[in-house]
C-alpha cells in the first residue's frame, strides 16, 4: 500500500499548496524586484491552521530558489541572539574569509595541562548589524539577499522583536537586499503593530489568510490522490471537500483520515464518511482544545453562547444570553475577533472562524461552563 501523502501536523508542507498560488507569486516578484518591494516585509496573520508557518516556509523555498540566504526563527526570548549566531554560520558559509577565527591571545609558562588563553567573539558583543551587512556583501554581488522569517509572533519575545524590526529598518533604509517575513495570531500581530517603537512594520505587506474554496479543494484532494496511486469516487471527493470547510489543516487531517479508511487503490463513499468523524475529532484536541486554553473565562462563555446558533449569531442576542448590555459583550466580541476565534459575516452578527468549533463546544460545553465559574470574573 502506497504511503498517506497527507501532512496533518502542524507546520508541516502539505503535498499541494491549495489556494495561495497568488501570495507566493507577488513574494517571488518582491524578491526578484530587490530592495523597495512591497513583499520584502510581509506579515501573515490568521486563525490557528490556516497555514501561516506553511506561508513561512513558502516564502524560504521561494527565496532559496533564488540564490538567497534564509534565517528562520520562532518569536521567543532569545531570538535576535539566535540569529546572530546564525548569522555568524550563514557568513562562514557563503565567505569564510570573513568569518573571525580564534585566535591565542596569551601565553602562561610553563604551559603544562594547558596555559594557552584563547579568545572566540562572545555572543554577546558581536554587533549583528554589522555581521548582516557583512553577509549581505557577498550575497549582493552575486545578485541574491536575505530572508529573515519569523514565526510565533507574541509580546512575550516584544524585546527581541524591537531589537530585529530597527535592525531590519537600518539595512532598508541603506537599500540592502533585505526581507523580513512574520507569522502570528492576529491579536498577536495587532498588539505588534500597536508598539510605538515598531511603527516601522506597520508598511508591511499583511496577508490575512482565509478559507479556501471548496473546488480548490476538491482539486487538490483529487490529485493528491491519484498522484499518489489511488482514484476516488465523485461523491466520495465531494464528501471530503465540503467537510474541510475549505480550511487547510482540515484538508490535511480529512485527506489523511479518509486515506486511512479506504481499502484498496479506491477510495469510495464509505471510506469518507469512516474518515470525516475521524478528522473532527483530531481537529478538537489539536486546533479547538488550544485555542480555547488561551482565552479567558468570559470569551469562552461568548462562545458557548454562540454555540447555541445553527449559524451566524446575533451580538445583541448573545449580550441577552448572557445577562450583559451589549457595550460590555462587545469588548469580549472584539477580543475574540482579533484573536481569529470568530469572524464578523455582516453588521451585527458574527460566526466561528474556525470549523467545527461549534460542535465542539456543543459536545464539551460542560466543562468549559464549569471553567467560566471558576474564573468568573477573568478579564
Amino acid at each position: 500500500m502506497a504511503r498517506n501523502p497527507f501532512r496533518p501536523t502542524a507546520g508541516a508542507t502539505p503535498p499541494q499548496l491549495v489556494g495561495r498560488h497568488d501570495i507566493v507569486e507577488e513574494l517571488t516578484e518582491s524578491l526578484e524586484d530587490g530592495p523597495g518591494a512591497p513583499g520584502l516585509l510581509s506579515l501573515f496573520t490568521g486563525p490557528r491552521g490556516i497555514g501561516k508557518t506553511v506561508m513561512l516556509t513558502e516564502a524560504g523555498d521561494a527565496a532559496l530558489r533564488q540564490g538567497w540566504v534564509t534565517l528562520s526563527e520562532t518569536a521567543t526570548p532569545g531570538m535576535v541572539m539566535r540569529l546572530s549566531h546564525a548569522t555568524t554560520r550563514a557568513l562562514e558559509d557563503v565567505d569564510p574569509s570573513a568569518t573571525p577565527r580564534r585566535s591565542i591571545t596569551g601565553l602562561t609558562l610553563p604551559v603544562v595541562g594547558g596555559g594557552i588563553t584563547v579568545s572566540a567573539p562572545p555572543s554577546t558583543v558581536v554587533d549583528w548589524r554589522y555581521d548582516l551587512g557583512r553577509l549581505l556583501d557577498p550575497l549582493e554581488a552575486r545578485g541574491s539577499g536575505l530572508l529573515i522569517t519569523v514565526d510565533e509572533v507574541h509580546s512575550a519575545a516584544r524585546d527581541d522583536l524591537r531589537d530585529l524590526a530597527a535592525t531590519v529598518q537600518h539595512l532598508v533604509r541603506e537599500e540592502r537586499t533585505i526581507a523580513l517575513a512574520m507569522a502570528g495570531l492576529p491579536s498577536s500581530v495587532s498588539d505588534l503593530l500597536n508598539d510605538d517603537v515598531l511603527t516601522f512594520l506597520r508598511r508591511a505587506t499583511r496577508f490575512h489568510l482565509d478559507d479556501v474554496p471548496l473546488d480548490h479543494v476538491a482539486d487538490a484532494l483529487r490529485e493528491t490522490v491519484i498522484a499518489n496511486g489511488r482514484t476516488i469516487d465523485d461523491d466520495a471527493l465531494a464528501e471530503a471537500a465540503s467537510a474541510t470547510g475549505g480550511y487547510p489543516f482540515m484538508i490535511q487531517l480529512v485527506g489523511y483520515h479518509v486515506w486511512r479508511k479506504a481499502t484498496g487503490d479506491r477510495i469510495t463513499l464509505a471510506a469518507a464518511r469512516a474518515g470525516v468523524p475521524a478528522a473532527q475529532k483530531r481537529l478538537g484536541a489539536l486546533v479547538h482544545e488550544t485555542a480555547l486554553a488561551d482565552l479567558s473565562g468570559v470569551d469562552r462563555t461568548y462562545l458557548l453562547a454562540m454555540a447555541h446558533d445553527e449559524a451566524e449569531s446575533s451580538t445583541g442576542e448573545i449580550a441577552r444570553r448572557l445577562g450583559v448590555t451589549p457595550y460590555y459583550a462587545s469588548t469580549y466580541r472584539a477580543r475574540l475577533i482579533a484573536a481569529g476565534v470568530v469572524v464578523p459575516t455582516r453588521h451585527g452578527f458574527v460566526d466561528f472562524a474556525v470549523p467545527y468549533l461549534r460542535e465542539y463546544l456543543r459536545e464539551h460545553g460542560a466543562r468549559y461552563e464549569m471553567a467560566g465559574r471558576r474564573t468568573d470574573g477573568s478579564s
